[in-house]
């Protein structure tokens, strides 16, 4: 294989960080509706909470393993394009909803869809760039849920004002938020089908191309390099739980708190998780070449360590923030701060990993973040402010409390990673 850059691989990049937005936009559309649909279905803070995470996420949870699977065996491609047809579904349905379960419904259909597109998107740009240049191609990749959070957040609420002026018939203005949201998603799943190809698969030394790795090995791999895998996977749980409760709660913070008008928080918020996370996820890739220049063959897992320590700082300040533009400024530089690491610790993550099981990886991945950080994160939250605090006006200390500890955590496990990555690097892992 040449070690540059193949034709066509930034188109695919591309392609793929378009799907992750649309994934993004269709996943988090829901957070600015929590006060409309509140009032729709009478709903508490922990029942809608079921919406944002236990809906999404049992879904992905049960379906993360299968296109793992699915991603080390057959056509990545074809498995994106499917996955992206059927999320896009699932947001229709979402605005077709007459009653809360319906929803529950819509939502479940978008989260085990979505969980094709991250194994897949991870091990086709493993092939598709040589290993000096996968940080910056995954960073690249890795703007999507910025990119889609951001525009989630500054278009639903457009539309959603729009619609609230509107004569819509029997549709709610929340609903036309849904049914635009699932449009994109169509047309993207032509454009993939049509410009991107499926990668040559790139084999680390010692394998052999067209093999499949039994899961039986896959077991082994990960047990025998343990120290590195469970503390990897627990750590970056810790900063996801982070990633997941911003987004969530935030408007919701904004709007009952300092009594502002969805719309103007869809805007405000959005354009910092568009700026801010993007920013974070594309210099992450520049301050771990400034550490490597140093000396440091551990650069991409020393980042994460680095941001784990200052969400901890942020959590406190948000506990303390009193006016709007204090909270939004927090919120600002935390969604560049848990961006930074993100397309580091994905690549470490695959470049330590051998190509058979690198969907399976990226899969538990998904799966353990998932189940913690977007699954446990709303809820969490919302059972802080609904059964501890009491007061649903103070869900910013309970974003607070439950990030500040959550990044706690993650100091803790991504600083034992960090010594077992070393020590992988150290015995040649990763030199292909």
């Amino acid at each position: 294989m040449p070690r540059g850059v193949e034709r066509g691989a930034w188109t695919m990049v591309a392609i793929l960080t378009a799907a992750y937005t649309v994934s993004f936009i269709d996943r988090q559309v829901l957070n600015l509706l929590v006060e409309p649909l509140k009032l729709s279905f009478d709903l508490s803070d922990t029942r809608l909470s079921l919406l944002q995470g236990l809906a999404f996420t049992g879904a992905y949870v049960l379906f993360s393993p299968v296109f793992g699977r699915l991603t080390d065996t057959g056509n990545r491609r074809n498995l994106v394009a499917l996955g992206i047809v059927l999320w896009s579904v699932g947001t229709a349905f979402c605005g077709l909803a007459r009653s809360y379960w319906q929803l529950f419904a819509g939502r479940f259909t978008v989260g085990g869809a979505e969980a094709s597109l991250t194994p897949a998107a991870w091990s086709m740009i493993m092939d598709r760039f040589p290993p000096e240049a996968t940080p910056r191609a995954l960073s690249v990749y890795l703007m999507g849920p910025y990119l889609g959070g951001g525009l989630a957040l500054i278009f639903g609420g457009l539309i959603l004002d729009l619609a609230a002026g509107s004569d819509i018939g029997a549709f709610e203005p929340w609903q036309i938020v849904f049914l635009a949201a699932a449009v994109p998603g169509f047309v993207l799943a032509a454009i993939c089908i049509a410009f991107v190809k499926e990668p040559e698969r790139r084999m680390l030394a010692g394998e052999t191309a067209g093999e499949t790795m039994s899961l039986a090995e896959v077991r082994k791999r990960f047990s025998d390099e343990r120290a590195f895998y469970l503390n990897f996977y627990l750590g970056m749980t810790g900063i996801i739980f982070v990633l997941y409760a911003y987004p969530s709660w935030m408007p919701a913070l904004l709007m009952r708190k300092f009594e502002v008008a969805a719309s103007t928080v869809g805007l405000h918020y959005g354009v910092l998780v568009l700026l801010g996370g993007s920013l974070g996820v594309l210099t992450g890739p520049w301050v771990a070449r400034l550490i490597k220049k140093r000396g440091r063959r551990d650069a991409l897992m020393v980042v994460p360590v680095f941001v784990a320590g200052t969400l901890v700082l942020l959590s406190g300040l948000l506990a303390l923030a009193n006016s709007y533009v204090a909270v939004l400024a927090i919120a600002g530089a935390a969604s560049f701060v848990y961006s930074l690491p993100m397309a580091l610790a994905s690549s470490a993550l695959q470049l330590v990993t051998p190509n058979r099981m690198r969907g399976m990886s990226s899969a538990v991945y998904v799966f353990i973040v998932s189940v913690i950080g977007l699954g446990a994160a709303p809820t969490i939250v919302a059972l802080i402010t609904d059964f501890v605090l009491q007061d649903e006006s103070k869900v910013g200390l309970s974003v607070a409390i439950a990030c500040g500890l959550s990044s706690l955590l993650a100091v803790f496990f991504l600083r034992r990673a960090l010594a077992a990555y070393d020590d992988m690097l150290g015995r040649g892992f990763g030199s292909a």
